[in-house]
């Protein structure tokens, strides 16, 4: 099923994003992507419901072919379940960057979090609202058609699919729709969206456990043993939700750090030196001035490049005497320096938007005070470092 919207884990140092699969279109300028395991639930699906097909309509091997047809409208109503979302969030102003369809359904990958909780309610909302729409539109068209023919079929198998796809969403806990909305709600009484994160992901995992336990209950009430599919899907789910809400968990302790970042405070101290100076004199002036960065810049003091820290220690003590700087130096670009006043969530939205190694970061009025390296942030807001210089 869907997994609704997704902020990821922020990653400065992020700058190649790999596609996740065959690229189906660009729906309102959104990238779709289908992932390769869909075609497991696709199989699944034929084999499994083309025999009930079979049973209603006797249609022959044509049975398979219409429950191929509902596998695809499942995905249909996937997609358009998570088009809702990705629409919703670009008009509060906040960039989508793609939608994947995956084994269990779909995630809309949102690249920043809702500011207020009203707009993550309707975020979240949209797309559960929108599926049960459909299934009702779908149901109420279900009654005008003869429901042993290949119309009346399809349209039972469209309100059908949608209806499984809305109301699972909205189950209270992460990674769904509905621990978004859970999300919301407690973030709107406490004032913290952490809080609301922390609750939702405990909601998800609660879940997992009473979703692994459904086929054992089902039989138990039955008087029989469970069916080994029964346990496997049953399994399959728990499982999936269980590690989106604990991802969703970590990602929630991440976003707690981000208020603590301040470029000031994680800019490594630097010294400039112009182009041609030999990298031995270079780290002699470091070491006088206490820099651990080297910016290399003009005869008119403009910077031009940084010294890339793992090519300058390549080369060798007897070469270090004659090798310039501006051998061992990443080039600035236009999107290579940041503010020293940049903090929390709007420092990060800089360092996402372009991600580099290094960022030169400058005073106000374009003074250098040195140089932020996007694994300093990244070791801050994942805890491995205070981020202290």
């Amino acid at each position: 099923m869907s997994r609704g919207s997704d902020q990821s884990r922020p990653r400065p140092d992020d700058s190649e994003r790999k596609k996740p699969g065959l690229l189906l279109g660009r729906p309102f300028g959104v990238p779709v992507y289908v992932t390769t395991s869909w075609w497991i639930v696709a199989v699944l699906i034929t084999l499994v419901y083309g025999g009930i097909v079979q049973s209603r309509l006797a249609l022959g091997p044509s049975a398979y072919l219409l429950a191929f047809v509902f596998a695809v409208l499942l995905y249909a109503s996937v997609l358009v379940h998570e088009l809702a979302h990705s629409l919703v969030a670009r008009w509060y102003g906040l960039p989508v960057r793609r939608i994947v369809l995956y084994v269990l359904g779909g995630v809309s990958e949102i690249d920043r979090e809702a500011p207020t909780p009203g707009r993550e309610f309707w975020i979240a909302f949209s797309g559960p609202l929108l599926s049960l729409v459909l299934a009702a539109v779908a149901f109420v068209l279900a009654h005008f058609a003869d429901p042993f023919s290949v119309p009346g079929e399809l349209l039972f198998q469209l309100w059908i699919a949608n209806l499984l796809v809305g109301v699972f969403n909205l189950l209270p806990g992460l990674p769904l729709d509905g621990g978004r909305l859970l999300r919301a709600g407690v973030w709107k009484m406490t004032g913290r969206p952490h809080t609301g994160s922390v609750v939702a992901a405990w909601g998800g995992r609660v879940l997992a456990l009473v979703v692994a336990a459904l086929p054992f209950l089902f039989a138990w009430s039955a008087g029989s043993a469970p069916g080994p599919w029964a346990i496997v899907w049953g399994l399959v789910l728990a499982g999936f939700m269980w590690m989106g809400a604990s991802e969703a968990l970590d990602n929630a302790r991440v976003r707690a750090r981000v208020p603590g970042l301040r470029a000031r405070s994680l800019t490594r101290r630097a010294v400039a030196v112009p182009a041609d100076l030999p990298l031995a004199q270079a780290d002699l002036r470091a070491r006088e001035g206490g820099a651990e960065s080297v910016v290399v810049t003009d005869g008119a003091g403009t910077p031009l490049s940084v010294v890339h820290p793992a090519a300058a220690e390549a080369i060798t003590d007897a070469r270090r005497a004659w090798v310039p700087v501006s051998d061992v130096a990443r080039a600035l670009t236009e999107h290579s320096t940041v503010s020293a006043d940049l903090e929390g969530e709007e420092l990060l939205t800089e360092l996402t938007r372009y991600p580099l190694p290094e960022y030169l970061v400058v005073e106000a009025d374009g003074a250098i005070l040195g140089v932020l390296r996007a694994s300093d942030v990244n070791a801050v807001i994942t805890g491995r470092a205070t981020g202290g210089r």
